[in-house]
């Protein structure tokens, strides 16, 4: 983990990764607040990206408190996941670590506590969608 970004390995393609995300965001009970297809940003401008996709996921009941304690969480809240494919063509699913989010903002230690159980909880997701 390099700087509170968590970066797994995927075997999948970028489309199918955030595919899979999002079905397992939703079956947990969690809000698709957004999918941005970047790669298709940059072809709309003439530009060449390699595949990346970001969704935009969470639940208003675990963010919530995390804003209350500091609003600054909202900047980094919702959760948002990357999937992106490097020069070879392997996929990856990148997010933050919602403990480093709570250090990055100073959170008291009940919302760091919630912040740890939401990291098992992320984790779980991305390996998921990653079929790790």
């Amino acid at each position: 983990m390099t700087d509170g970004l968590v970066t797994l390995q995927s075997n999948y393609p970028v489309p199918d990764t955030i595919d899979r995300l999002s079905d397992a965001v939703t079956t947990a009970g969690l809000q698709v607040f957004a999918r941005v297809d970047h790669a298709a940003g940059a072809r709309e401008v003439g530009l060449e990206l390699r595949p990346t996709e970001l969704l935009v996921f969470g639940n208003a009941r675990g963010g919530t408190p995390l804003m209350q304690d500091r609003q600054t969480a909202g900047i980094d809240l919702p959760l948002k996941a990357l999937a992106w494919a490097d020069e070879s063509g392997q996929t990856w699913l990148s997010y933050n670590d919602p403990v480093w989010i709570a250090e990055r903002h100073a959170l008291t230690e009940s919302s760091a506590a919630a912040a740890q159980i939401l990291r098992g909880a992320v984790a779980k997701l991305a390996q998921a969608a990653a079929g790790a």
